[in-house]
């Protein structure tokens, strides 16, 4: 059977998370932690032995290759073990440890998707900001480690866009959903390297990219900052893992943050949550108790100051600025379709909050230039568009994107690849104008 008669393997691989799954579907088959759980005993005992007793010395270096866990079972076995240390292969969107990448996308491969890489196309994502040499290394591993047929990496900005168009496309009329909805602004913050990314008719505008210094990594710290300073008593093992999972179940976006330190203040049975679970080396029972934070944590995009004094410019101020640094006759549809992607964009009411700052933002500059110049300015349409699909946004574009009959002639193929070598994966045959 011929492998572009397959479904596509999608896989992305974010900082914090990765995705996996086959084309066609509406959500990934698999989202697991972006870690690996390395015994590196095996690796000492490699060292150890003397040059004379190589099949001692190659017999302990095979077992490092082995012996290895991903995703929730590498902190699993990390927490349960002392044997084994974690490597996160990605920090801040990009890879950094590609031996550590390879042996995750092994696991991913064989282990999740169950699958024989030689019978299926694969699609990769691959962040903004990232360099050609990346995109290589990619391309090798996978043509000469899991030899794939076709290969195609794409940006992700570019597949959270369409994923917000396909998603808006599929609950409204086909007539109410134009084309223009591939331009747009991709608002994308995951557990690492937030970025904003303005997108028109699918073209990067590479120029105009911005970052924003604090992702979901730093909420989560920010979170257990606060519990811990107000005195609440946490294990120390469990203590991120708490200040994540409270994160996820109880903040929420505030529109006015001296009216919720009133609310909390006068109702806190209302408003203060309480989290119990179990010391894990003592099987004692602990409540702690969750308030301010709820609502602090979020207001980190709005006012970084209170986190860290190093960067003073809001998340609201850095969309307005990335957008005004793009082409003068793209604005006004960039304004129209800013688009949120990653699992740090779902707190409640986060949308309304951000559509709201930067509408009052383009608004004063517009009433300014009405004054200045004494004309009569449209007013500028801002929207902030929110979907369920939010936190694998990235994921579901890809998977549209490989069900298409042209994603097969767009991949590179393993054929291109031993022609001309690694280098088909700097650019891509869709997105030229990336790289």
């Amino acid at each position: 059977m011929d492998a572009a008669a397959r479904p596509a393997v999608v896989i992305d691989n974010g900082t914090g998370y990765s995705k996996l799954g086959f084309s066609g579907n509406s959500e990934p088959c698999f989202t697991i932690p972006t870690v690996v759980a390395v015994n590196e005993s095996f690796l000492d005992q490699s060292e150890m032995c003397s040059s004379a007793n190589w099949i001692a010395q190659y017999n302990a270096g095979v077992m490092a290759d082995l012996d290895f866990f991903i995703g929730d079972e590498a902190l699993s076995q990390f927490k349960s073990s002392g044997l084994y240390s974690l490597k996160h292969p990605i920090h801040h969107g990009q890879v950094d440890d590609w031996d550590t990448m390879e042996r995750f996308w092994q696991q991913c491969i064989f282990n999740y998707l169950r699958c024989n890489p030689e019978e299926h196309y694969f699609l990769l994502t691959d962040s903004p900001v990232s360099t050609p040499e990346s995109r290589e290394c990619t391309g090798e591993i996978m043509f000469e480690t899991f030899n794939v047929p076709g290969l195609y990496i794409s940006v992700q900005s570019v597949l959270s866009l369409s994923a917000g168009y396909a998603f808006l496309k599929s609950i409204s009329d086909e007539d109410s959903v134009s084309a223009s909805d591939m331009t747009g602004v991709v608002v994308d913050i995951g557990d690492g390297a937030p970025h904003v990314v303005p997108v028109v008719n699918g073209y990067v505008i590479g120029s105009s990219i911005k970052s924003f210094p604090f992702s979901g990594s730093d909420i989560t710290q920010f979170v257990l900052q606060l519990l811990q300073e107000r005195g609440e008593l946490i294990p120390p093992e469990d203590s991120l893992d708490i200040a994540r999972k409270v994160k996820e179940m109880h903040c929420y976006t505030s529109s006015d943050i001296v009216k919720e330190f009133k609310k909390h203040d006068k109702k806190p049975d209302k408003y203060v949550k309480q989290w119990s679970a179990i010391k894990p080396k003592t099987g004692v029972p602990y409540t702690i108790d969750i308030g301010y934070e709820r609502f602090l944590g979020p207001e980190i995009f709005f006012n970084p100051e209170i986190y860290s004094a190093d960067f003073s410019t809001p998340l609201p101020e850095l969309i307005d600025s990335c957008v005004q640094s793009a082409p003068i006759d793209t604005r006004r549809a960039l304004y129209k379709n800013i688009v949120l992607s990653g699992g740090s964009t779902m707190f409640k009411d986060f949308h309304k909050r951000l559509q709201n700052d930067i509408k009052k933002i383009v608004d004063e500059r517009v009433a300014a230039t009405n004054a200045r110049h004494h004309v009569e300015v449209k007013p500028v349409e801002v929207n902030v568009v929110a979907h369920p699909i939010q936190s694998y946004a990235v994921w579901f574009g890809g998977s549209v994107a490989a069900s298409n009959p042209e994603f097969y002639e767009s991949c590179h193929t393993k054929e291109e690849y031993e022609e001309h070598g690694a280098s088909i994966c700097r650019t891509s045959t869709v997105f030229k104008g990336m790289h």
